[in-house]
């Protein structure tokens, strides 16, 4: 394990879900991470209801990158906490981020290779919209499977 790389290790599941056999690599995560064409952002409301959108974004670095307008629902709630989950579109093998997102304005590299990264999965990717403030989600744990129970897979994400 790198220094970057999470920690694995199986998830705790209730007795009649079944057991864990082995764990996935982190590698094959962020992967799926990376190729998976939306996602599902949950944010919290000022009252505390819930608040879940389908979104598009980069998974570069380890971090989820999103942007869109300053009125959406989600980033006036991000603006409030950061705190959110993310999550694939597959519900039978699943990949759920927790974390926080920050807003932050990426470097000139950084916006290049977003916009970059964007035109070859979305199609498009303005230059101007990547050299802007952009949501990025810092993971602090994920969940992962891909035949659940026995590859149900916690990675728990230190040092950032």
């Amino acid at each position: 394990m790198s220094e970057h790389e999470p920690r694995v290790e199986p998830l705790t599941l209730p007795r009649e879900y079944g057991r864990v056999k082995h764990t996935l690599r982190w590698a094959d995560v962020s992967r799926r991470l990376s190729m998976a064409p939306h996602y599902w952002l949950a944010t919290v409301r000022g009252d505390g209801r819930p608040h879940t959108v389908p979104i598009d974004g980069l998974w570069e670095t380890d971090c989820l990158w999103f942007g869109g307008s300053v009125a959406t629902v989600h980033h006036l709630n991000l603006l409030r906490g950061g705190e959110v989950s993310v999550h694939t579109e597959d519900a039978m093998a699943p990949v759920i981020v927790e974390g926080i997102a920050e807003l932050i304005t990426p470097s000139s590299e950084q916006a290049q290779m977003l916009t970059a990264r964007s035109r070859a999965k979305y199609g498009y990717g303005d230059p101007a919209a990547y050299a802007s403030p952009l949501w990025m989600v810092v993971p602090h744990r994920a969940l992962a499977w891909t035949s659940f129970p026995t590859d149900a897979s916690r990675f728990v994400f230190g040092g950032r």
